[in-house]
């Protein structure tokens, strides 16, 4: 079952990245763990410690710009319904794989960047998630964001009152 989100979203960034934080061309690049390559996506979280361990994965912390968005996003794909979850050939086990990086290069596509292509193609405009970066812990979420514009039904929009980022 779909469900909407409303409230605001954090992402850390790379300080390179940091003057296009609503491209998501680097996820399209490269492909995530929840977008095959040549799929543009916004990994975002819903606190700003989890956006931190996300972005910061390994080795110490790195120069990173946090940013903060206000997002209204319907038709989200809720990966804590085991129903919904089981349904699609999944668990949270797979979902947490660490080895999505090493089947992505094997075959072409991860099991769980099969997955975002089906949530897509079904109208799904992005996937809530549980956060699997280390420490983050069962309450510390992520929305994985595939469609998302400054107009409903999938409206993300940067704080940046003071316009600091150009």
């Amino acid at each position: 079952m779909a469900l909407t989100y409303s409230g605001k979203l954090y992402r850390a960034i790379n300080p390179v990245f940091a003057r296009e934080p609503m491209s998501g061309r680097g996820a399209e690049r490269y492909g995530g763990r929840f977008n095959p390559k040549g799929v543009p996506a916004l990994y975002t979280s819903t606190s700003v410690l989890t956006a931190l361990r996300e972005s910061n994965q390994v080795g110490d912390l790195q120069p990173t710009t946090l940013v903060c968005y206000r997002a209204e996003i319907d038709m989200v794909f809720d990966a804590s319904d085991t129903a919904a979850l089981t349904a699609a050939g999944l668990n949270e086990a797979s979902l947490a794989d660490p080895t999505w990086r090493d089947q992505m290069i094997e075959t072409g596509e991860a099991p769980t960047q099969r997955f975002a292509r089906n949530l897509i193609a079904e109208g799904y405009n992005g996937l809530l998630v549980r956060s699997f970066a280390k420490g983050a812990g069962l309450g510390d979420m992520n929305l994985v964001l595939w469609k998302w514009s400054a107009s409903g039904p999938s409206r993300l929009e940067l704080i940046d009152d003071e316009d600091r980022l150009g």
